[in-house]
């Protein structure tokens, strides 16, 4: 496996709470942080990592992730902006990293497109549907500063902050 795992930032940190920084170098440092990033979403059975998760305050995230049909996608967006998103909404669980242990309802979008760069400045452009889709949109509010627990009701934040587990992997 390519990089190295990175401890992920929770819940309380304050690089969660803020919009990141635009990615204006695009280098071998970069490449490296994409690979960590990958490689720390697989230690913790992830379908989606944005930099603020792994303390770094950049707007990146990666991504490997089925859609509604199955098909598996695997990627990552620098500098992503979420263009257009479906009025038909999905009432999915969703959890995050960030936030371990406990999954909560929320509906989103069934579709998300967001257009960036990849890792060499190059313009590129994803759509999703179903769960990518959520993830899709789950990531770039990260890079906003917004965590899946900002739109629950505050009872059912509060539950799901009291519920939450740290993981063994990321203990240290």
């Amino acid at each position: 496996m390519a990089g190295t795992p990175r401890k992920v930032t929770v819940v309380g940190d304050p690089v969660l709470a803020k919009v990141s920084q635009p990615v204006t170098s695009f280098d071998d440092a970069l490449s490296a942080l994409i690979d960590d990033m990958f490689a720390t979403m697989e230690i913790a059975s992830g379908v989606g990592l944005a930099a603020p998760q792994v303390g770094v305050d950049l707007a990146l995230f990666v991504y490997d992730c089925p859609d509604a049909s199955g098909t598996r996608h695997v990627g990552h967006v620098v500098n992503p902006e979420l263009v257009s998103t479906s009025a038909a909404l999905d009432e999915g669980e969703e959890g995050c990293l960030s936030v371990p242990g406990p999954y909560h309802e929320l509906a989103r979008p069934s579709v998300a497109t967001v257009r960036g760069v990849d890792k060499t400045g190059a313009p590129l452009e994803v759509t999703g549907t179903g769960f990518f889709a959520r993830c899709l949109v789950h990531e770039s509010e990260h890079l906003k500063g917004i965590l899946y627990i900002d739109h629950l009701p505050r009872n059912r934040r509060r539950r799901v902050l009291r519920d939450m587990t740290p993981f063994d992997w990321n203990a240290g």
